[in-house]
């Protein structure tokens, strides 16, 4: 590390007693390069053994590593902390701005510790946090608080706004937290922390410098990195379609997960796929800092006014394999304008996409089986395809309307442990399947990784590229224990796992 680099730079932020200080450490990120590495070395020293994620002592951690705001790809921040889901290890990737306006603040690491007693927002800038009065924020929209912090905070194009919805207010265990170009820290519950800290956003914003050892090395590297993204056939399909190229493939396969998992086939998957979206939807595509690739999908949602003929808001709405998998076949709806629906409310409540909807899959499946009844769903009738009572259940669920609701906020596990049908509730680890039934790989991935993510070790790659007679359970175990490892070592440098 350069002398002067700001990497070494950790940023503590104690919302209890509104206090903000800085503290350099060489160290930590010389023994642990940056992102996922640094995280948990911050982690391991904030968050006391054996407490609840909803108290005050569990932190939120966000780490940068030194490829961040220097090479393509490199657009990656790590958040880290005591998962209120599962209450494991919760860690979620974001891309978007956030790294490389972390960078420019001039910082490597932010932990942001305590509890509020109001809400409030913290800006971090290089001079470090100011804590701003959110009170007038509490209970509006994801989109509503993004719109008020850029009209009322400066650094327009350089800054990155993290914020929570009412799911995150209210203590959903898997809130995300929504950041600029539709980006999100997905899966694990980072939104409910914010919650409970009272915490209802973070900007961050800087304009600082960063150093390189050798201008024209530097220059030589970036632009040969460059060119290798921009030329590789394998990442022209995160450009072109998206990561929703994969629903046709995998229901070809049997492992496109539909209803539940009560089937792997989609009949209705042609309507849904990425090539449908892209013919008939796309809007534009978008990029994050510093990436050529601009696999962000948003597709042009066209919604007439009742009182206006031939007047129509057009909404856009990001759209990834994931998100389609989970509210889409996994619900057996057919319909992708009905799947955008589902999804723009999901982000404006600040719900996780895929969580989301593999809860409302078991809702479904526990309604048919008796299970539960109109009185738990307070009147509404799940069936699978039924876009409209889904957007009603929604915001029943961000809200916590009843027990029903509120148990259906804590995941598929906790729901299912208290109303039955925990052989059909679709979690590992706590953690809401992905939309991976390719085989033992996968399903070894979900439950193994230190996430319970699909891209732990990419279990569902092993499963699609070998054949079973090629592979032992001990091969297969070895294969998934070094991409895990790898994959840890681009999450600290942070590097997006497309370019690897």
């Amino acid at each position: 590390m350069l002398p002067n680099d700001p990497l070494k730079r950790v940023l503590y932020v104690d919302l209890s007693s509104k206090r903000f200080w800085v503290e350099e450490r060489p160290e930590l990120f010389a023994e642990n390069i940056g992102g996922t590495g640094v995280a948990s070395k911050l982690l391991e020293e904030e968050c006391p053994p054996d407490i609840d994620p909803t108290d005050a002592h569990n932190p939120i951690i966000l780490a940068v590593g030194p490829a961040n705001g220097l090479f393509p790809i490199a657009s990656k921040t790590v958040a880290m902390f005591l998962s209120p889901h599962n209450k494991f290890l919760g860690e979620s990737h974001a891309g978007g701005r956030s790294a490389l306006a972390l960078r420019l603040a001039g910082y490597g690491a932010v932990v942001i510790r305590g509890k509020s007693q109001s809400p409030v927002y913290l800006v971090i800038d290089p001079q470090g946090a100011k804590f701003r009065d959110a009170r007038g924020l509490w209970g509006l929209t994801v989109s509503e608080t993004g719109r008020f912090l850029r009209e009322r905070e400066g650094g327009s194009g350089l800054r990155s706004i993290l914020r929570i919805g009412p799911a995150g207010e209210n203590g959903c265990t898997f809130a995300c937290v929504v950041t600029e170009t539709y980006r999100h820290f997905g899966r694990l519950g980072l939104g409910a922390l914010f919650g409970y800290k009272k915490l209802k956003a973070v900007l961050i914003t800087g304009k600082r410098a960063l150093p390189v050892a050798d201008r024209k090395l530097f220059r030589e590297t970036y632009d040969e990195l460059l060119k290798r993204l921009k030329n590789t056939p394998s990442l022209r399909k995160y450009h072109d379609i998206g990561t929703a190229v994969n629903v046709l493939p995998l229901n070809k396969l049997g492992a496109l997960p539909t209803r539940n998992l009560q089937q792997a086939r989609f009949e209705g998957a042609e309507k849904i796929s990425g090539e449908y979206f892209a013919e008939r939807l796309l809007g534009r595509r978008l990029a994050c800092a510093h990436c050529p690739m601009a696999c962000i999908h948003l597709a042009a949602l066209r919604t007439p006014y009742e009182d206006e003929p031939y007047f129509y808001k057009t909404t856009f709405i990001s759209y990834d394999y994931e998100p389609i998998y989970a509210n889409g076949s996994m619900l057996g709806i057919d319909s992708a304008e009905g799947i955008l629906k589902i999804l723009d409310l999901i982000d404006n409540l600040g719900l996780d996409a895929m969580s989301t909807g593999v809860v409302l899959a078991w809702a479904t499946e526990a309604f048919e089986r008796g299970l539960v009844t109109t009185e738990d769903t307070l009147g509404l009738k799940p069936r699978f395809g039924d876009v409209e009572t889904y957007l009603k259940m929604l915001p029943l669920i961000a809200q916590q309307r009843n027990d029903f609701y509120a148990a259906l906020a804590k995941g598929v596990a906790f729901a299912s442990s208290r109303y039955g049908g925990e052989d059909f509730a679709l979690a590992f680890g706590g953690n809401e399947m992905p939309g991976y039934h390719t085989g033992y790989g996968a399903h070894l991935t979900f439950l193994t990784g230190a996430r319970h993510s699909h891209l732990d070790s990419a279990g569902y790659s092993y499963d699609q590229k070998l054949k079973p007679e090629e592979i032992s359970p001990t091969l297969l175990a070895q294969k998934l224990y070094a991409e895990e490892i790898y994959r840890q070592i681009l999450s600290s440098a942070v590097c997006c796992f497309f370019g690897r």
